[in-house]
C-alpha cells in the first residue's frame, strides 16, 4: 500500500504563488502516475495535473501556463508549483497516485487547503 501526505497549502493573494508537495511512502516502487486533483465546496473533484513515472505531464486547461507539476523519484515526492493564482483556484488540493500493478490501485492524500483572496 501507499500513503500520501500533502503540504504547502495556505492563504495567498491573487497573482501570488504557492508550491505544494506530496511525499509518498509504503510500496513506492509500484507507483506509476502521480498528480493533483482539487475539489471546492459543492463541486466535483477535478483533475489539475498529472505526471507519469517517465515524466509525461497532463494539465487541465484552466491551469495551463500557470501551474507546473514535477516529481523527484529518488525522494518519492511530487510537486505542484502554482503561479498567477486566481480566486477560482481556491479549493482543497488532493495528491493522487496509481500503481503499475495488476490490478491497478489508486491512492489519495488527505488534502491541503489553498485559498486565494482577491
Amino acid at each position: 500500500q501507499v500513503q500520501l501526505v500533502e503540504s504547502g497549502g495556505g492563504l495567498v493573494q491573487a497573482g501570488g504563488s504557492l508550491r505544494l508537495s506530496c511525499a509518498a511512502s509504503g510500496t513506492i516502487f509500484s507507483i506509476n502516475t502521480m498528480g493533483w486533483y482539487r475539489q471546492a465546496p459543492g463541486k466535483q473533484r477535478e483533475l489539475v495535473a498529472t505526471i507519469t513515472r517517465g515524466g509525461i505531464t497532463n494539465y487541465a486547461d484552466s491551469v495551463k501556463g500557470r501551474f507546473t507539476i514535477s516529481r523527484d523519484n529518488t525522494k518519492n515526492t511530487v510537486y505542484l508549483q502554482m503561479n498567477s493564482l486566481k480566486p477560482e483556484d481556491t479549493s482543497i488540493y488532493y495528491c493522487y497516485a496509481d500503481t503499475s500493478t495488476t490490478p491497478k490501485r489508486n491512492y489519495w492524500g488527505q488534502g491541503t487547503q489553498v485559498t486565494v483572496s482577491s
